[in-house]
């Protein structure tokens, strides 16, 4: 189906995504926040990388309108390309609510959705490899992966909500602690949404 020796511009373009989003959060959970302006400059640093993805995001639809043809479906091409885009939205999103809220206190449960986001967008790293590779199939094992991190971070919510209710008194605390986990744990489905575009890649051409 692919030619295997020409490198094609739409797979690497997704790879370049992938990357972008890959650092973004890897810089994300190893930043350590000591300060409201490590806030700030945390913030402003995803915001780059936002900005960056977005760029990646544009120039990929650019070659999408002036190609007619495509190693697969484009709208395949297209949502896998938004999907990783959503995860670093998420991610930078979520920041900027550390920010809002003067938030300087991480605690276990933001490191362990941290860890399980970050872990994700490595194995989707590693997947687009495959597919700049046009070794499709080979994705489907960081898929499974992706998703059984998403149902751990299913479990840090749950757990994490249930100990802030038991524990915690403050009501402004309360309200910034439960939409920092929402939040991340909507970034861990976005990957997994990902992992789902991945699925129906591989389904429709391997």
């Amino acid at each position: 189906m692919f030619s295997s020796k020409k490198p094609d511009p739409f797979f690497n373009a997704l790879y370049d995504i992938a990357v972008n989003c890959n650092k973004a959060a890897h810089y994300a959970e190893e930043f350590k926040i000591t300060s409201i302006a490590d806030l700030k400059e945390l913030s402003v640093t995803l915001k780059k990388y936002e900005t960056d993805g977005d760029t990646l995001i544009h120039n990929l639809i650019q070659m999408l309108n002036k190609s007619f043809m495509t190693p697969i479906e484009r709208e395949d091409i297209l949502e896998l390309a938004v999907r990783m885009d959503d995860i670093l939205d998420g991610i930078e999103g979520c920041i900027a609510h550390f920010e809002m809220f003067s938030l300087t206190e991480v605690d276990d449960y933001m490191r362990d959705f941290l860890k399980y986001i970050v872990l994700s967008t490595d194995e989707i790293t590693k997947a687009m490899t495959h597919l700049t590779n046009k070794k499709l199939v080979n994705m489907r094992e960081h898929a499974i992966l992706i998703k059984d991190y998403e149902r751990k971070c299913d479990e840090v919510l749950r757990t994490s909500i249930k100990q802030l209710f038991l524990h915690e008194q403050d009501p402004i605390r309360i309200i910034k602690f439960k939409d920092i986990y929402e939040q991340l744990e909507e970034v861990a489905d976005y990957c997994q949404n990902v992992a789902n575009s991945m699925d129906t890649i591989i389904m429709r051409n391997a």
